[in-house]
C-alpha cells in the first residue's frame, strides 16, 4: 500500500504541506461507473472544500 498519497488540490481540507494528502482513506472512483482505461476517466471523491 502506497505510503504516501500526493495531491495539488490546495483548497481541499485534506491538502497538507509538501502536496500530502492527510485523509484517513482515499475514495477515487471512474467517470458514470465504468472500467477506466487511463487517469482521464477518475475522480477523487475524498475531495472537501476549505471553508
Amino acid at each position: 500500500m502506497a505510503q504516501d498519497v500526493l495531491c495539488e488540490v490546495k483548497n481541499c481540507v485534506h491538502w497538507a504541506e509538501g502536496n500530502k494528502c492527510s485523509a484517513d482513506a482515499i475514495y477515487v472512483v471512474s467517470h458514470a461507473g465504468k472500467d477506466a482505461s487511463d487517469q482521464k476517466e477518475t475522480d477523487c471523491q475524498t475531495f472537501e472544500p476549505q471553508h
